[in-house]
């Protein structure tokens, strides 16, 4: 299923490539901007998570440099029969992760400094789970590009606009498009974010549960995250990014409504955990 939803992305970003690129430059334009779109789907697939993992500075580990967060993965990988995923520190305080990469076999887990230095073993083990219950359920590969082509979708805004300013008083009905192009292309970049995150992870929450058999942990290291990132927020988080961690890394500084948030709220994802803890049904 998300192998389809990134065949279908990958689709909908030459179509809309191509068609900024007809409404700035006409024929020319479509052309250039479909292979714009064909090296933008070549570089998201396969370096979009090196990109990510650039983005936030983060530094490959192993179990001599960071051995709680590395031989934790090490163990949850076992027990969920999946390759061993790289595992990468991101130098921030304030505690947060996430899973990145195209499949389990090229995937990584990223977790920042201060979740390991302010969570306790079991609750970075919660959390841990969590991200390799992403990994099984391919979902890194849609967020990961997600989060390229929103950027990507955010660039095509940009042009548009710069094609309306730089358009006389002729053509005004592909003018009339450039307008229209520029306002949603920021609103389309914001609705993949959101389309693709809210429910996996429920569905993330659940499968740390049962992986660790102790839904306490996650819940426990759910309330504390959450407490820190309205406190606090990730030094190079951005909006197109944001999605792709446990908790939303913008939420001391972005005054979103429940509608349009990139997740689900920390209090119903608890109340589900709780089901789970009672042995009922997560949705109960």
């Amino acid at each position: 299923m998300e192998k389809t939803k990134t065949l279908a992305l990958m689709t909908a970003l030459v179509l809309l490539f191509m068609w900024v690129g007809n409404l700035v430059g006409g024929a020319t334009g479509t052309k250039v901007a479909f292979w714009a779109a064909l090296g933008t789907n070549f570089i998201s697939y396969f370096f979009s998570d090196k990109m990510v993992l650039a983005h936030y500075n983060a530094t490959e580990v192993n179990s001599k440099t960071s051995p709680l967060l590395y031989d934790t993965v090490e163990r949850l990988a076992h027990r969920a029969g999946l390759p061993m995923p790289k595992v990468y520190i991101i130098p921030e305080q304030v505690p947060n992760a996430f899973a990145t990469g195209r499949s389990p076999s090229h995937a990584a887990v990223a977790a920042t400094q201060g979740l390991v230095d302010l969570m306790t073993p079991q609750e970075i083990e919660g959390v841990l789970a969590h991200e390799m219950s992403h990994i099984r359920h391919y979902d890194i590969l849609i967020s990961t590009i997600a989060a390229i082509f929103a950027g990507a979708i955010v660039m095509l805004g940009n042009i548009a606009r710069s094609g309306l300013a730089g358009r006389n008083g002729n053509g005004r009905a592909r003018g009339i498009g450039i307008v229209v192009a520029a306002i949603l292309m920021p609103i389309a970049a914001t609705i993949i974010r959101m389309s693709i995150s809210r429910s996996r992870e429920f569905r993330a929450d659940e499968g740390a549960a049962h992986l660790t058999e102790h839904p306490e942990w996650l819940m426990s290291a759910l309330a504390k995250l959450d407490d820190y990132a309205h406190a606090n927020q990730l030094s190079k988080a951005t909006s197109q990014t944001a999605h792709m961690f446990i908790i939303n890394p913008l939420t001391a500084t972005e005054a979103m409504t429940q509608i349009f948030s990139t997740h689900p709220s920390t209090a119903q994802r608890l109340a589900r955990l709780e089901n789970i803890r009672l042995g009922r049904p997560a949705d109960a």
